[in-house]
């Protein structure tokens, strides 16, 4: 439980200290948010008749936290590992679980505090969103999405040797991920075949249960389809984290 609290605190001082982290963790979300807000405000999507502010709200919000999420523990563990940090970790009574949760914790909580400000900011007069009644729902949803795209970013943190490398991997698979799964263009205004591809792409299953949960734009099904999907992606990149988690460079 030291250890465990020690990593928390370290990793809480190290995120509110950087002032880039914070601002693309916070304020970069919100500025597509604005954006989208703007340019659609008023106009609705015609295959579906609901607005683009419901498609973009959910969807930019569910990157923004999967992305956080996914950078968070990729360059901490990239960077622990090059500083030997985890070499020390290992040597230490300290277990391993006592590092992800305490990165689990601090995404946990880095998640909340974006959707509170994101869902705040998105109700203001100038964009008008209306919660759904279900919006207590969002809180699982989103706590199954922190944990399916941490695990993708404990892959990218144990094959990465570089901030580089980081930032290359998780770019090449978030940005295309967050254009073909919704969340900066509405999938209803899609051909079907890239409708299709996004199946296979897990941004797609959280876009669609926060957007069930928040808008309203879909029913309770759609949230359950949405977080089985993420299940599924956290089992499968929960097995491949475990095998591919490196201590240092070599092993």
């Amino acid at each position: 439980m030291s250890a465990y609290t020690a990593l928390t605190a370290a990793g809480y001082r190290a995120q509110v200290r950087d002032k880039t982290t914070v601002f693309f963790t916070f304020a970069f979300p919100l500025i597509f948010l604005v954006v989208f807000g703007l340019i659609f405000r008023g106009r609705n999507v015609e295959q579906s008749g609901f607005s683009y502010l419901s498609y973009t709200a959910s969807g930019v919000l569910s990157w923004g936290v999967a992305n956080a999420a996914v950078f968070g523990i990729g360059f901490t563990l990239m960077q622990w590992r090059a500083d030997d940090i985890l070499r020390m970790i290992r040597m230490s009574p300290a277990p391993l679980s006592a590092v992800i949760w305490s990165r689990y914790v601090l995404a946990l909580g880095v998640g909340f505090v974006q959707s509170v400000l994101f869902v705040g900011v998105a109700m203001l007069p100038g964009f008008g969103l209306v919660p759904s009644s279900r919006w207590p729902l969002l809180i699982p949803v989103m706590v199954l999405g922190i944990t399916t795209f941490l695990l993708l970013g404990v892959i990218i943190g144990s094959i990465a040797d570089t901030p580089e490398s980081v930032a290359g991997i998780a770019n090449f698979l978030m940005l295309p991920m967050a254009f073909l799964s919704g969340s900066f263009f509405p999938l209803d205004a899609m051909p079907d075949w890239l409708q299709k591809i996004s199946l296979v792409m897990p941004l797609r299953y959280l876009n669609d249960a926060v957007s069930a949960a928040l808008t309203g734009r879909g029913d309770l099904s759609d949230i359950g389809v949405g977080c089985a999907g993420l299940v599924v992606f956290a089992v499968i990149f929960g097995a491949v984290a475990a095998r591919t988690f490196r201590w240092t460079k070599s092993s």
